[in-house]
């Protein structure tokens, strides 16, 4: 058993990387344009289908042998007549391996490239001689089993049904190290991978090998001719390093020109694989027959979809390029989104949402029956779904090839997809207009793939990636990336998991990190209850402010006893903070009900550093402390810091417009509802992002079949963290009681009430600006007016004594200050 374990994973290692062998996507599409050559023709060259070709340039599948090394030769060819835009080892691995003739460096071979290169514009016998140039590396010795001749590729065996034969590892025959693979019975490296011996070794008896010349069509009659670059002459006598140097060479310079010039490289390229934008609405066509598309920015796509089947919408979908590029230079480019409309639900012949589990989409069950005949049209054509099937969200992918992945992400806003989950969609939308509408929050967040919770986090991960590929002496393996956490997810502290998980099943009753946002409110003084008014102020995006810069854990909790607190290690303390003295007007920053602490409890480092900026002496008894970590959501909060500035200046409210002239900035937020209706969705989607972001770093099961102390699905994930959920509350809970403490030093007013991140105020007038007023009629920086998050704008007034009954009936003014007055209709 355990041999054969061995042979499996030396078998996997041996696998050979074939993309490494081809230039980047967009590389093969710009090369072919070069040379004037139309897919049609090189696809009938290659004896293949255009849309083969169009698959190939896009990346979305690679070619194989033998027409892989046919399709190399092409792209070879091309690059030395015409050069090439990015780093050079597949060129060299062209070259070196007899895909392609070296171009011309005498001056008679270059008198004799006045008519086009043969190899690549006439057509060859089948079995055509090509010369290949001695490798640059030392060749390895070959034995006389292999007749004293080193062949780059050669024969593996193979069982019947086509699959390579492994046995236990045995030493190479050409390079003597161990490999599974065998050639004739005899042990043999794949793909002409192995070690070289000592450069003091004889070289290669004969380097000609036959192979099947590629067919690749000739330019036009008349076409201007594209001659091969000549090779400068090298002087003689010079130091210049050896061959084997020179694809190093040509491999680090264009790395330290991208990192020179930041992330606009690889943006570009990403652009240029998806040239149709991140996502398309399918709709019927006009005249009724058959389908239309409508691309992100509402305009119709270059060409409709084909066929009647999903499977064929899928296919289009990955022919016309659509997707989004990565957003970190290691991380992955986004998904194609395809988005049916209700017409083009029933073109496809998929059911309505209804009851009936025979002719309908039930949302009960959440997804169609695997017997549906869409569902086997995509099966049939070697299409998979994920768990989940075929639902309002659904995933369609394809076994990935060569390490691509395939994958097209579908919404059917008829099952449901967009009518909850933080969407809120104006109704009567048409195609082109909720392209737009969900184009606009893919420009600005991320293609949609879900509920904006799930979008939030799939915006964490695609900024900080977990791993990149690292080159070793051995190959490419996987490394972190720095400020990112782990790929393998780990068991946060016992005293921070609710109260289901199972590490909560020893903990004592009062051992739980509890951390919500304030409900809060006290009785009343003599002068606010003499007030006419109450004034309710909300902080813009506070849990998105409070996550800039904030340093959150990396690693795994360490238990520690009696610890010394240092407020730049994120954790959760075991403390008594009961003695700390807080302005008994303002709530407790250290309870969610801000009544004070009675005794030792568990707190954040947030809230312990705070206690300590009070002056307060702390001593904690215990600690689950993580000595790695750093801004993990620093990349999240500017993106969608910026998403939320531009969606509100789109409606008329730009950055600076407070600073200039608060009236002006009070007046265009009581103004908000009459703005575009779509930008009004993408600004409510960018705020769920948010909160449903830090939501999930803590969702608990769901389900009604879950039994407390069983693990959910969600703990499984990297990003499930219950301690970063509880700083995000805390710092925004922390900066709001600073404020509310330097509000009260300045204007003398105290909130009676808090709900979350909005405050109540007994006010003499029903406007903020009675509230943030000076003694000198200048207003407060205390509370900052202003659309930036982490500022404050006009909630909502109401009548005090209309206050004083809900206060009676036990109720936080908090929860209805917006039924009254002039109203911000931002939320």
């Amino acid at each position: 058993m355990g041999d054969d374990l061995f042979a499996s994973i030396d078998a996997l290692l041996e696998r050979p990387r074939l993309v490494e062998d081809l230039p980047m996507p967009a590389e093969r599409e710009r090369l072919r344009k070069l040379g004037e050559y139309t897919q049609e023709e090189l696809a009938a060259a290659l004896k293949t289908r255009r849309e083969t070709i169009v698959r190939w340039e896009a990346g979305t599948t690679q070619p194989r042998p033998p027409k892989r090394e046919v399709y190399i030769r092409f792209l070879a060819t091309l690059a030395l007549r015409h050069g090439t835009v990015e780093p050079t080892e597949w060129l060299h691995r062209a070259q070196a391996t007899g895909l392609v003739l070296s171009p011309p460096s005498s001056p008679a071979d270059t008198a004799g490239a006045a008519e086009p290169a043969q190899p690549a514009a006439t057509a060859e016998p089948a079995e055509a001689r090509v010369s290949v140039s001695p490798a640059p590396a030392p060749a390895p010795v070959v034995p006389a089993a292999f007749g004293g001749q080193q062949d780059q590729a050669v024969e593996l065996d193979r069982s019947p049904s086509g699959e390579l034969v492994t046995e236990p590892p045995a030493p190479c025959v050409r390079c003597g190290r161990p490999t599974p693979y065998r050639s004739g019975g005899r042990p043999v490296h794949m793909g002409g991978r192995c070690t070289a011996v000592p450069a003091s070794a004889p070289p290669a008896a004969d380097t000609t090998v036959h192979r099947p010349a590629p067919q690749i069509p000739a330019p036009p009659a008349g076409a201007p001719h594209r001659s091969a670059p000549v090779a400068a002459p090298r002087p003689t006598g010079t130091s210049r390093p050896a061959a084997p140097s020179q694809p190093s060479r040509a491999r680090k310079t264009p790395a330290k020109t991208a990192t020179a010039a930041g992330p606009a490289g690889w943006e570009a390229a990403a652009a240029a694989r998806f040239p149709s934008g991140p996502l398309a609405v399918v709709d019927t066509a006009a005249d009724g027959r058959g389908l239309a598309a409508y691309l992100a920015d509402g305009g119709p796509a270059p060409t409709a979809p084909g066929g009647r089947t999903l499977a064929e919408v899928v296919e289009w979908a990955l022919e016309t390029k659509l997707g989004q590029g990565r957003l970190h230079r290691h991380g992955k480019d986004g998904d194609a989104l395809v988005v049916l409309t209700d017409a083009a639900l029933a073109e496809l012949g998929l059911p309505p949402m209804g009851r009936d589990e025979k002719t309908e989409f039930v949302p009960r069950l959440g997804r169609l029956p695997d017997s549906h005949k869409q569902v086997k049209a995509l099966t049939k054509a070697g299409w998979l779904l994920t768990q989940r099937g075929l639902g309002p969200w659904a995933r369609v992918y394809r076994t990935p090839e060569d390490g691509k992945r395939v994958c097209v992400q579908l919404c059917v806003p008829a099952w449901g997809a967009l009518a909850s989950g933080g969407w809120q969609i104006p109704d009567g939308l048409d195609a082109p207009a909720l392209a737009r509408l969900l184009g606009t929050y893919a420009t600005r967040v991320l293609t949609p793939r879900g509920s904006t919770a799930v979008c939030g986090l799939e915006l964490v991960t695609a900024l900080r990636p977990p791993t990149r590929a690292v080159r070793t002496e051995a190959g490419w393996a996987s490394g972190p990336v720095e400020g990112s956490r782990p790929k393998e997810a780990f068991d946060p502290a016992p005293p921070e998991v609710p109260d289901v998980h199972p590490l909560a099943e020893d903990r004592e009753a009062d051992g739980e990190l509890v951390t919500e946002a304030w409900d809060w409110h006290r009785p009343f003084g003599e002068n606010e209850q003499a007030a006419p008014y109450a004034v309710g102020l909300d902080v813009n995006m506070a849990f998105l402010a409070a996550a800039g810069r904030l340093t959150l854990p990396l690693s795994k909790p360490v238990h520690e006893l009696s610890p010394a607190f240092d407020k730049k290690i994120p954790g959760s303390w075991l403390v008594d903070l009961s003695h700390v003295e807080t302005d008994p007007l303002l709530p407790s920053p250290f309870t969610p009900d801000g009544s004070r602490p009675t005794g030792p409890a568990w707190y954040s480092t947030v809230k312990v550093a705070y206690a300590v900026e009070l002056g307060a002496e702390v001593r904690p008894a215990e600690g689950w402390l993580r000595h790695e970590s750093g801004p993990y959501l620093d990349p999240w909060h500017k993106r969608l810091r910026q998403a939320y500035l531009d969606t509100m200046a789109a409606l008329g409210v730009p950055l600076d417009l407070a600073g200039h002239d608060p009236f002006a900035f009070l007046d265009a937020m009581a103004g908000l509802r009459q703005g575009d209706a779509a930008e009004l969705a993408v600004l409510t989607a960018i705020k769920q992002t948010a909160k449903g972001t830090v939501g999930k770093f803590r969702e608990r099961p769901r389900g009604h079949g879950y039994r407390p102390g069983q693990r959910w699905a969600a703990l499984e994930r990297p990003t499930w963290d219950p301690l970063m959920r509880a700083l995000v509350i805390d710092t925004a809970t922390v900066d709001f009681h600073r404020k509310l403490r330097k509000m009260a030093v300045e204007t003398g007013l105290h909130a009676f009430a808090v709900l979350s991140d909005c405050a109540v105020f007994a006010s003499p007038g029903p406007d903020a600006p009675d509230v943030l007023a000076r003694p000198d009629g200048t207003l407060t920086t205390a509370l900052r007016l202003g659309v930036s998050p982490g500022h404050v704008k006009f909630e909502g007034s109401r009548p005090m004594p209309e206050v004083l009954e809900l206060l009676a009936d036990g109720v936080n003014p908090g929860r209805h200050i917006k039924s009254g007055g002039r109203v911000s209709h931002d939320e």
